[in-house]
């Protein structure tokens, strides 16, 4: 408490003992480091780490965990690269597991490094015009600069003009780089238009 002997009554404010209790209460119970890393920890949403970005994602929902699909290699024949299911094509008897149509899936905790960045694009992304300029930016600050300062590379969204459009990679992207893009709802997927990805 900041100026508390301001506070007493004017009969009490001489008095040894309420002055010897509160002063030692102040003392013992200052609220002002649990302030402190309050808004460092939980409030300030640059500085916020583990459950106040978890409070931050649930504002703006934004998930923490993200199901990557798997890409394993299935027994097969020509129709398997077309499938989308076996990146690597059919694959020989013995040495790849019959399809069961249910794709399998990881799923993937971001870290908080990527999860406060997702949530700063989600939140800019929930106040923005969704044009096509603006999504742009929000690719290019995600995917233009790594966490680590070296830059993942080029990424932009481009206008099909029938009714849908592509995200577009000049780089190779991994798993967890489309699963951002296709599944963690921070990109927009406008209703009625068709969103594919390319790179």
């Amino acid at each position: 408490m900041q100026n508390w002997d301001q506070t007493l009554l004017s009969q009490y404010c001489d008095s040894p003992t309420i002055d010897g209790l509160l002063s030692s209460y102040n003392s013992a119970v200052d609220p002002a480091s649990d302030i402190a890393n309050f808004y460092l920890n939980i409030w300030d949403v640059y500085t916020a780490v583990g459950t106040g970005l978890d409070i931050w994602g649930a504002i703006v929902n934004v998930p923490r965990y993200l199901q990557i699909p798997g890409s394993p290699a299935y027994l097969g024949f020509d129709e398997a690269y077309l499938s989308g299911y076996a990146t690597t094509g059919p694959q020989p008897f013995g040495q790849a597991p019959f399809f069961t149509s249910v794709n399998s899936t990881t799923t993937y905790y971001l870290s908080d490094d990527v999860y406060r960045q997702l949530i700063l694009i989600k939140a800019a992304v929930n106040i923005g015009n969704l044009s096509v300029p603006q999504i742009n930016q929000l690719l290019q600050k995600f995917f233009g600069q790594s966490i680590s300062g070296s830059p993942y590379g080029v990424a932009y969204v481009i206008d099909t003009l029938n009714q849908g459009f592509t995200y577009h990679f000049n780089f190779v992207p991994n798993a967890l780089q489309l699963a951002i893009v296709q599944n963690s709802g921070v990109f927009p997927r406008p209703a009625g238009v068709a969103v594919t990805v390319t790179y």
